[in-house]
């Protein structure tokens, strides 16, 4: 039996193809984001920082390769990457976090993927199928046809065996972290299904012959060439399927194989010398080698980037952003600007409330009220740093946003304790004690202590708890874990309410690790996303969605955070540094070494 948060479903309508998408889920790392000190100038960013405003689905012929050349770019040379933490999952079925997807592009590929044009604008293509897929029934069918010469680490070819067996071992039981939709669109309601070790097969899933897979899904969805985007629904080849062990070692489908990884310390690559660029529209892949390490915290990436020395001139980062520390120095420092990348992510960051262990509505709005979101944003990076403050659950990114602030915090940023200390009065719980969980981390150990300060102005006792930040996400994903308050962020796997809300919200789709950490469950709410989602007309959808957000919002599951931006830096010895709009980090895939 699959994990309960891959087998809850809720009724969906997602929009036509065409419409926005963006991957997104969990921001990885629970809060890292860079701070900025008072009177920092703003910035002039590299790149467009507005949101992606279009996206479209592209040819056969936008989906072959190679991919579009960098200016300048010249082949050769290793590029390293120096970053907080290590990826927590490299097996793509576990990967859901924006920081394991940057590094998994290097080394595994899926049916579809996002091809980013100059200005910004997305285009679905074709990665290992021919083209972005076909329905001829409305998205209740899919066909894909897988390319030709596409080939592992060891010089076999990809068959569509080898992606029936992908999406098959989705079900397994030591996959619960990836994304669900696959798992919930291709079983039939009331069957189980453990995965494919057993030699059973699902007859959803459908290779017809070496090249082609056909999807059969338990209802339409007209959406299902963006979802196998994902790095979720990468594949991974059955002979070569050591289960639980693939995780610190995948086998490579992409122009990069793995050849060391020491957990928590460094990851090395090499060139897959069988993977061919003509098959691939995305991916440039000019460096011979890629060197990676962690345990560099966002201060000391930030500090080898100012100094620019040795091999930190070939040096970048996906997730580390500038540190509070060093904001205004590199603001104003025009050389070092020309190596800077600045967007607007697609993420929401907020503070989950536990609302199985915090019952009272109340105390849940007590706490939003008491926030002190300046104080602790202004640690993070300000709005040049961090992001704007954020009122809602869903992101001025997706379709149907509306701006409200319920809780008056645009008005008082800083908190409002007399205001907290009142509806604390009427829970008749003057004085409750929470837990707040957060990673432990310089910039977070600060922040914590603003956060317990601001709420002690309310009257609530703090204890805070540090978690390990590799861990992060698997601490508070417990469904009975011992915390009341902790740090969160979320983005749509396509822009639209659904993906937004429901994954999140949904109180019918709480378990382990699933990606509704305030629990929040309230029948109300399940029914309005029901109803919301079986609106068509993408106009409707989106007043539906916004209407939902607020009825959540007054329920208090979360304390919204800001509409996060990211500004980082990277090594002088390096071109083709971009930012990725859709995950919202620093892309490896055009960087190449000057020479």
């Amino acid at each position: 039996m699959t994990s309960p948060r891959k087998r809850a479903a809720a009724t969906v309508a997602l929009f036509a193809a065409g419409a926005l998408a963006l991957s997104a889920c969990a921001s990885g790392g629970g809060g890292g984001g860079a701070a900025a000190p008072s009177g920092a100038a703003a910035p002039t960013p590299t790149q467009d920082t507005q949101a992606v405003s279009k996206i479209t689905v592209g040819t056969a012929q936008d989906s072959t390769g190679p991919a579009a050349p960098e200016p300048g770019a010249t082949k050769g040379g290793t590029v390293n990457m120096i970053d907080r933490d290590d990826f927590s999952h490299l097996d793509p079925a576990r990967v859901y976090l924006n920081y394991n997807s940057s590094a998994s592009k290097l080394f595994t590929r899926q049916l579809t993927e996002f091809k980013t044009a100059p200005d910004g604008s997305l285009k679905l293509v074709g990665d290992l199928a021919t083209d972005p897929g076909s329905t001829d029934d409305n998205g209740k069918t899919w066909k894909f046809v897988l390319k030709d010469g596409i080939k592992w680490q060891d010089g076999s070819a990809i068959t569509s065996a080898d992606v029936k067996h992908s999406f098959e071992r989705l079900f397994a039981s030591f996959t619960p972290e990836g994304p669900p939709y696959a798992e919930q669109w291709l079983l039939p309601e009331g069957e189980k299904y453990t995965g494919p070790y057993e030699g059973k097969h699902l007859d959803t899933i459908e290779a017809v012959d070496d090249k082609t897979i056909v999807f059969h899904l338990n209802s339409a969805h007209t959406d299902f060439n963006f979802t196998v985007a994902m790095t979720g629904f990468g594949i991974v080849p059955e002979k070569h399927d050591t289960k639980e062990k693939y995780d610190k070692m995948p086998y490579s489908s992409g122009p990069y194989k793995i050849v060391s990884h020491v957990t928590d310390k460094s990851l090395d690559l090499e060139r897959n010398e069988f993977w061919d660029p003509a098959t691939d529209p995305i991916r440039n892949a000019y460096p011979d080698k890629w060197h990676m390490e962690f345990g560099v915290q966002s201060l000391q990436s930030t500090d080898r980037f100012i100094a620019d020395n040795g091999t930190d001139k070939n040096t970048m980062t996906f997730h580390n952003p500038v540190a509070p520390e060093r904001l205004q120095q590199v603001v104003n420092d025009p050389e070092l600007m020309k190596r800077t990348v600045r967007g607007l992510t697609p993420f929401t960051t907020f503070f989950n409330i536990n609302t199985s262990r915090i019952k009272d509505v109340k105390v849940r709005q007590a706490i939003i009220k008491a926030f002190p979101m300046q104080q602790e944003r202004q640690l993070q990076g300000g709005e040049i740093g961090y992001g704007k403050y954020a009122t809602t659950i869903m992101s001025p990114t997706v379709l149907g946003y509306e701006p409200f602030d319920l809780y008056g915090k645009l008005a008082k940023p800083q908190g409002d304790p007399e205001a907290a200390k009142q509806l604390l009065t009427e829970a008749g719980q003057p004085n409750p004690t929470i837990v707040y969980a957060y990673n432990q981390t310089p910039v977070q150990e600060k922040v914590a202590v603003a956060i317990k300060t601001g709420l002690e102005k309310a009257g609530f006792k703090v204890v805070t708890k540090p978690l390990n930040s590799t861990t992060y996400y698997d601490a508070i994903g417990h469904v009975d874990n011992p915390y009341d308050l902790y740090w969160g962020g979320w983005a749509a796997d396509w822009p639209t309410g659904y993906t937004a809300l429901a994954p999140t919200y949904d109180g019918r789709q709480i378990a382990d690790q699933a990606p509704n950490y305030s629990h929040l469950n309230v029948p109300e709410i399940n029914d309005a996303i029901d109803k919301a989602a079986a609106i068509t007309d993408p106009v409707e959808a989106g007043k539906a969605w916004a209407a939902v957000d607020r009825q959540i919002m007054e329920q208090a599951p979360i304390v919204p955070e800001a509409y996060q931006t990211y500004f980082g830096l990277y090594g002088s010895g390096l071109g083709g540094v971009k930012f990725d709009i859709v995950t919202g980090e620093q892309s490896p895939t055009d960087v190449y070494v000057k020479q």
